[in-house]
């Protein structure tokens, strides 16, 4: 795991967002962070908030994010950066004066000496200050800074509020398109009810840890997921069960070949494709019988992956 103490020891070169869903755009910023760092002879240091902004100073905003502050640290650490820093976004934080903000954590703590930013980067006290503020400081403080530009941004044309919409909507398709990589849910395996052992399909229970963690639409999704260190394909149900009356959502999934107990186990599954709907059958062999059509379209799509 990349360092997250707030202090760097020797001159950096940085780049600062939320970056949730670290989709393909951002992926782009912190490749070039991380060349340019190492052509400058610089630490590469990607600084990052939790929680977001707008769970502080909105708080009856329901916050829907793409990943839990684990599992966004988990992707933003494959992209060899020296130095993850993940400052606690507070009231008093926010209250910081755009100089306080530059001098204190960007040249004191993390030791800047280049950045790269968005061409509509704002920080400070009401995000008053911009792009052209910081680069006035950067000639104060012996920083440069480097625009990314706003072609650059819509040539990618990616938003993770697009990719927040896109899951919404079940289109997996597109969002794992937007993000680079399979979307996925973390959690811990959990005592269910046991009715899908009664169907001759076992699933295991997932309880998600965040409840701002953005689940997608409810229905019948191809999943994979890591055991021992091997693949393993499923399939996964979001929703309320309705052929059993179930009341409150819950996430299951079906894993073929393994009939491994996963109780109290924590797994990331990966959404791959989605199947269907969620539908309310009259009786329980023909939900059966919808189960066993479900894992021949699984089946025939995971052999499509690997041909």
């Amino acid at each position: 795991m990349p360092n997250q103490n707030t202090e760097i020891n020797t001159s950096s070169i940085i780049t600062i967002g939320t970056f949730d869903g670290v989709h393909i755009g951002h992926q782009k910023i912190i490749e070039h962070l991380v060349k340019t760092g190492q052509d400058k002879n610089l630490k590469s240091v990607v600084l990052t908030f939790f929680p977001h902004p707008r769970m502080v100073l909105q708080p009856d905003f329901k916050m829907q994010l793409l990943h839990t502050i684990n599992e966004r640290q988990e992707i933003l650490k494959i992209f060899g950066i020296d130095n993850l820093i993940v400052k606690e976004f507070t009231k008093d934080f926010a209250n910081l004066s755009a100089h306080d903000y530059v001098k204190t954590i960007l040249v004191d703590e993390l030791k800047v000496k280049h950045i790269i930013i968005g061409y509509d980067h704002h920080f400070g006290k009401n995000r008053t200050a911009n792009i052209d503020d910081l680069r006035t400081y950067g000639k104060a403080y012996g920083f440069t800074v480097e625009e990314i530009s706003a072609q650059d941004i819509k040539n990618v044309a990616v938003s993770s509020t697009k990719i927040r919409h896109a899951l919404m909507e079940g289109d997996i398709k597109t969002a794992n398109a937007y993000l680079g990589y399979p979307y996925f849910i973390t959690g811990q395996v959990i005592k269910g009810k046991g009715i899908g052992k009664t169907l001759n399909f076992p699933t295991a229970n997932l309880a998600i840890e965040k409840d701002y963690k953005l689940i997608p639409k409810q229905g019948v999704y191809v999943v994979r997921s890591t055991l021992h260190n091997q693949p393993v394909y499923g399939m996964m149900n979001i929703g309320l069960n309705p052929t059993f009356n179930d009341k409150k959502q819950s996430i299951e999934v079906h894993f073929f070949n393994t009939e491994e107990n996963l109780y109290n186990r924590t797994l990331k599954v990966e959404l791959l494709h989605r199947l269907r709907n969620e539908q309310k059958f009259e009786s329980k062999d023909q939900l059966i019988l919808q189960l066993n059509k479900d894992k021949k379209h699984s089946e025939d799509f995971i052999k499509g992956l690997h041909e």
